[in-house]
């Protein structure tokens, strides 16, 4: 890919940010009440009275605030002061610590849960914040987040991290982040979500304690969640590291992928460096069993042969940043080609250029998954609004 393609490559990157994906959000989603919305369905109707999801604020938070850091426009750091504010009075529990799982419409507590998924996604948002404004406020939620992830989620005896705790940090039956998951002890997804949000906080709070963390869940990654035939990511474990599911997940393998590359990265440490560059390369490569011919990626394959092959907006998004990942950073130019192929198809296929943003998915007959949200629990800017971010990063470098 030439110089000068890069660069259009870059440029229609930063027009779907910035004059599709954000402005939905922007115009379509704030609550007068305060904060999100929490609903918007694959039909563009609002669910004005849907529950408030921590997850979806923290992204939220993540994302405004990662925009304005690199373009500076004005817009997006008014949206991302409305996330943390948010946050901060609603969502934080000032009795227990922690994040509560989700909100009445109203800000009022609704399940008061501690996911640490949720608290990473909160933690991530506030690291963010802060290194786009230097907010002291924000650092000090995030630190506190750490602490309690540390203190309550930590398996310092078997290694890891805990799903789940009642409120009050009790022991909990129900651990799963969705109907659609197992109910494991541990988890690939939350252990992938903790170290992006600790990577992100060693960035702007640069202490031994956090370097500790992130190194250690590097060596989780590599020696408990990679399968070392495969290099595919497991997805559920009991407490003592024993797999429960054969599953192979395309997305977050690509999403892991990168995700560890740059957690080796910012913690500057060659050997790991070396280490995690050599893994992420074969966990890359794993994971475009999954893409087919269009530049598109299938959702995941199931231990017992049914493949998923619904193509869902993050998965795609993910699949953007690994290609280039694999391009720039893995001495493989002509991914850079594959990584554009990848773009005209979600161009084309996943971005819904009448309302905006994207849609959740096209199902394997080519039509749109209209039965999803367009903007909800687990739909926001965050996978396509980084993609775009990191994506430019990386064609700009």
């Amino acid at each position: 890919m030439t110089t000068s393609e890069r660069k259009e490559f870059a440029a229609d990157l930063r027009r779907n940010l910035t004059d599709n994906i954000l402005p939905y959000w922007i115009d379509r989603m704030q609550d007068p009440r305060g904060g999100f919305y929490g609903r918007r369905d694959g039909h563009e109707r609002l669910h004005e009275d849907a529950p408030k999801g921590a997850i979806l604020n923290g992204r939220l938070l993540w994302t405004f605030s990662a925009a304005y850091r690199i373009t500076g426009r004005p817009e997006y750091l008014t949206m991302a002061l409305r996330a943390r504010d948010y946050i901060l009075e609603h969502f934080i529990d000032r009795e227990y610590g922690g994040v509560y799982w989700s909100l009445n419409a109203d800000g009022t507590p609704l399940d008061t849960k501690k996911q640490f998924y949720a608290l990473a996604f909160v933690l991530y948002g506030m690291s963010e914040f802060t290194r786009a404004t230097g907010d002291q406020l924000a650092l000090q939620t995030a630190v506190a987040l750490f602490d309690t992830i540390e203190k309550y989620s930590r398996d310092h005896e078997g290694a890891g991290y805990f799903e789940a705790c009642t409120r009050d940090w009790k022991p909990i039956e129900d651990m799963r982040l969705s109907e659609k998951d197992d109910n494991a002890c541990k988890t690939m997804n939350t252990h992938l979500h903790i170290i992006e949000a600790y990577v992100n906080l060693l960035r702007v709070w640069p202490t031994d304690e956090c370097r500790e963390a992130v190194r250690n869940l590097i060596d989780i990654f590599l020696e408990k969640l990679e399968d070392p035939e495969t290099h595919h990511l497991g997805l559920f474990y009991d407490c003592d590291w024993r797999r429960l599911d054969h599953n192979e997940s395309y997305g977050h393998d690509i999403e892991a992928s990168w995700l560890l590359y740059e957690a080796a990265e910012v913690l500057g440490d060659p050997e790991v460096m070396d280490r995690v560059k050599e893994h992420t390369h074969l966990i890359a490569i794993a994971a475009l069993e999954g893409r087919r011919e269009d530049g598109s990626m299938v959702y995941e394959l199931h231990g017992d042969g049914r493949l998923d092959d619904d193509l869902h907006w993050w998965v795609q998004a993910e699949m953007l940043v690994g290609l280039l990942y694999l391009a720039e950073y893995h001495d493989m130019p002509e991914m850079a080609d594959e990584a554009r192929k990848t773009w005209e198809y979600i161009d084309r296929e996943i971005v819904d250029h009448e309302n905006g943003e994207w849609y959740w998915s096209r199902r394997p007959d080519g039509s749109v998954d209209r039965t999803e949200d367009k903007a909800g629990f687990w739909k926001c800017p965050y996978h396509n609004g980084r993609a775009m971010l990191e994506s430019c990063r990386v064609l700009d470098s």
